[in-house]
């Protein structure tokens, strides 16, 4: 809404001195937003004046027609004589009234005119156009004043072309800001002056010999009046007043009746329409269209209307939508000129207005059903002021008297179905636990009854909601009329007391602790959208019954490629890879921790909850029963070098064995040992898949899996080569962890190192190896490492060696020479019982 600052003084007396800048900020501590302030004629100085134009010569033998001017400028230009003016525009002729800029003037833009020579003639000035003035953007022509003013009076002044306008975003809560009385009543609350309401008008009582009126659905149409005026001028145009308040509130003018409507509407909030009588074939309806029907709009576009649209109809059928277009068969017509004689047919001489109130419901569903957005409709649909559609329709036929020169009948139509005010009722304190300050009932009492309402009680008041607020419907409401006409900025910043809680859950704290330790491991997160696409299934290489086929499906999914919830947290990953390598980054180790979800089948249907009290314990265990499985997971991603090439050495690239090293740092946070085992599961390569294995209940358990991705799923993926993933189950390693980190016991007794080779067979895991080192070397063992694999013709074939190193130490003394070979000879005798292994060299 765009609300000049002069328009805006009529109806309220603003305190001297007050410009648009703080008017804004009062009215933006009211709770509206202002969102510019406009100034309009920045840099204009005269003189810019009216003109008269006495004589007009054609010039020839110019690329375009081009006119020289003798304008007669009364005494603006000091000497009395006609002013001579070259001028490119054809909409004017002789006696007409032009707007003229005389030497020494500066135009919007700083642009300074002269008397300069141009086309063979000395131009002193120039003959402006509403673009040039800074009124519009039309450039079609020089501006044609009405015949009224007298040559070498003040065109400035004239024009209101200095102004200030304040633009206003109305938040669709405030539909009654739409309108010059509903911000004039904003303004006058926020200065504690009166308001001159424009709706105050004196309105004849209805009768019966006022224009019929039928309406079938009062429901969709509580209120209508149709107002009759005739005898209007079809040559009387609007004054410059007029068009120059609509330009400011940026709408064009159009013709005297139309931009009388305008007016209005903007004035008082009020959409009106104005109908040509003599279109008109009998009564006015107001009815649901029929299947099948059409109309033709003020737009020219010919629509098909749903049985849903409201239409304004006469015996022929629809001529409008209501609330939102006229149609043009009822269109009001301009009068023309015959170029021979002169002489002025058609245009209408008399006019029926129409002020009445939609539901704003079935307006907006109309415009947005039909893609037809007007200034109408933007008002119904916000809530229009039912009280004033009679003021409005008066105010409209006192300007069609006065500038048309028209006759208003006698005869007022208005159908009213009746309706009782709304009331709320309101504790006197309600405010005031709300905004968390002490205002008082009387503060209360005196910001509602600015804001139009009527208030009774005393601890509990009854608040009748003024017609032009509709949003007034529950106490929250008036709370927050009341805290914003006393001021957000008033209210105190107190922090919350939050209630003391327990802290993180264990859930939480191992979530954190992995992202922690994975990003010190030098790997970087990644976080992806929830969302994948069943085709990457098939790229990944999963079997047709793999469990992670089976998706949530998304009932309305951002993009129609990615309808599915995720199972795994790979393609997200594999995908934010993919991107990386291909903008030049070859180098990557990237991670994320995050939900995945897998149905089970046993899902519920969702209950619907009370949107009006919180949802029982067995409401919202339903609507768990609902959701899919849900396990957290952590997942690494690598390609490229792991240890780059530097003065330090050779560098290294990225393999399965980092990818398994990541499973075992995400592991110890949950203070869990893995068993690492050879395996086969998509999409990793089968030769280079290790299956991750922890004790989880008592039991065994595949927590996650490591390795080189398989390269078929690479070459479908547009992988780097040998790109290597790890994806492990937090869930599981949250079960099977031994409780509370237990500080580690120091001891100051010296470490006693021993290594050992062992010879097994090739299809012997290492991990089993290890567990039955660990096994036989007893409660002395305080590590062990695998720190070489050997295979060779010294072995045999389908044989590997297997060294070990093996660190003994006692917490109360120094272990003898005895007691460290007894621990790993026992080691090495458990080692050769349970996998077959052999000392090398024995």
């Amino acid at each position: 809404m765009r609300v000049p600052l002069s328009w805006l003084r009529e109806y309220v007396d603003l305190p001297a001195g007050q410009t648009g800048r703080d008017v804004q900020a009062r009215l933006i501590d009211a709770g509206l937003e202002v969102e510019t302030v406009e100034q309009l004629g920045t840099g204009l100085k005269g003189p810019l004046v009216v003109g008269e134009v006495l004589a007009i010569e054609e010039l020839t033998g110019f690329r375009k027609p081009i006119r020289y001017c003798q304008v007669n400028v009364g005494g603006a230009n000091g000497t009395g004589e006609p002013q001579n003016i070259v001028c490119g525009a054809r909409n004017f002729a002789v006696g007409d009234k032009v707007v003229v800029v005389l030497p020494g003037a500066v135009l919007p833009g700083d642009f300074a005119i002269s008397a300069r020579k141009t086309y063979g003639k000395v131009s002193e000035g120039m003959i402006c156009s509403a673009a040039e003035l800074g009124m519009s953007d039309d450039h079609e022509g020089i501006i044609v004043l009405p015949p009224g003013h007298e040559p070498g009076s003040d065109a400035i002044e004239l024009l209101e072309l200095v102004d200030e306008v304040l633009d206003i975003a109305v938040t669709p809560d405030r539909g009654y800001c739409l309108s010059m009385r509903g911000i004039a009543r904003e303004t006058a609350t926020a200065y504690g002056v009166p308001l001159r309401d424009p709706a105050l008008l004196d309105v004849p009582a209805p009768n019966e010999h006022g224009y019929p009126v039928e309406v079938a659905d009062p429901r969709a149409c509580d209120r209508f009046t149709a107002r009759t005026v005739t005898g209007l001028d079809p040559e009387a145009h609007s004054p410059v007043w007029l068009r120059r308040r609509l330009q400011k509130a940026g709408m064009r003018p159009i013709s005297l009746a139309v931009d009388i409507t305008n007016y209005v509407m903007l004035e008082l909030g009020q959409p009106l329409h104005a109908y040509d009588r003599a279109r008109l074939d009998g009564p006015v309806g107001v009815r649901r269209a029929e299947p099948g029907e059409k109309l033709t709009t003020l737009d020219g576009v010919q629509r098909v209307l749903d049985p849903e649209d409201l239409v304004i109809t006469d015996r022929r059928g629809p001529i409008g939508l209501a609330g939102v277009m006229g149609g043009a068969d009822t269109e009001i017509g301009d009068a023309e000129a015959d170029p021979e004689t002169g002489a002025v047919t058609g245009g209408t001489t008399e006019v029926v207005i129409e002020a009445a109130h939609f539901d704003p419901v079935t307006v907006a569903r109309t415009a947005r059903r039909h893609k037809l957005s007007s200034e109408a409709s933007r008002r119904f649909e916000r809530g229009v002021d039912p009280e004033a559609a009679s003021a409005a329709a008066q105010r409209a036929v006192d300007l069609l008297v006065l500038l048309a020169g028209g006759s208003a009948e006698a005869g007022v139509t208005e159908v009213v179905t009746p309706s009782g005010p709304h009331t709320v009722r309101i504790a006197a304190d309600h405010p005031d636990r709300v905004a968390g300050v002490t205002y008082g009932r009387e503060t209360v009492v005196r910001r509602l009854q600015e804001i139009g309402c009527d208030v009774y009680g005393q601890d509990e008041l009854t608040v009748t909601a003024p017609s032009w607020r509709p949003d007034l419907t529950d106490p929250n409401d008036l709370a927050e009329e009341v805290i914003r006409l006393e001021g957000y900025a008033n209210l105190p910043s107190t922090l919350p007391r939050p209630p003391a809680g327990r802290g993180l859950t264990e859930r939480q704290r191992l979530h954190r602790r992995v992202g922690r330790a994975l990003a010190g491991a030098g790997f970087t997160e990644a976080l992806s959208y929830p969302f994948l696409g069943e085709s990457v299934f098939d790229q990944l290489g999963l079997d047709a019954d793999d469990p992670r086929r089976a998706v949530v499906r998304l009932a309305n999914p951002l993009a129609d490629t990615e309808p599915a919830l995720r199972t795994s947290l790979l393609p997200g990953l594999l995908a934010a890879l993919r991107r990386n390598d291909g903008r030049g980054e070859h180098d990557l180790a990237l991670f994320e921790t995050g939900l995945v979800f897998r149905p089970t089948g046993a899902e519920q249907p969702a209950p619907r909850p009370p949107v009006d009290r919180r949802p029982t314990e067995e409401e919202l265990a339903g609507l768990a029963a609902a959701l899919p499985d849900q396990p957290r997971r952590a997942a690494v991603v690598l390609s490229g070098a792991r240890r780059l090439d530097g003065w330090w050495g050779k560098g290294s690239a990225a393999n399965w064995a980092d990818a398994v090293e990541a499973g075992r740092t995400v592991a110890r946070e949950a203070r869990v040992e893995l068993t690492v085992r050879q395996d086969r599961h998509a999409p990793w390569h089968p030769g280079r898949c290790a299956a991750l294995l922890a004790s989880v209940d008592g039991e065994e358990r595949v927590v996650g899996h490591a390795g080189e991705l398989h390269p078929r799923a690479v070459k479908a993926l547009g992988l780097p080569e040998r790109t290597c993933a790890m994806e492990i189950d937090l869930d599981l390693l949250e079960r099977a962890g031994t409780g509370p980190l237990r500080a580690p016991r120091v001891s100051a007794f010296p470490v006693a190192t021993q290594d050992v080779a062992l010879v097994v067979d090739g299809s012997v895991a290492a991990a089993d190896v290890g567990a039955a080192l660990r096994a036989g070397a007893g409660e002395l063992l305080e590590s062990l490492r695998l720190f070489d694999v050997f295979t060779g013709e010294q072995l045999g074939e389908g044989r590997k060696s297997l060294a070990y190193t093996l660190r003994f130490r006692a917490p109360d003394r120094t272990l003898t020479a005895e007691e460290i070979s007894a621990a790993r000879d026992a080691a090495v005798a458990a080692a050769a019982d349970r996998t077959g292994a052999v000392l090398r060299g024995a």
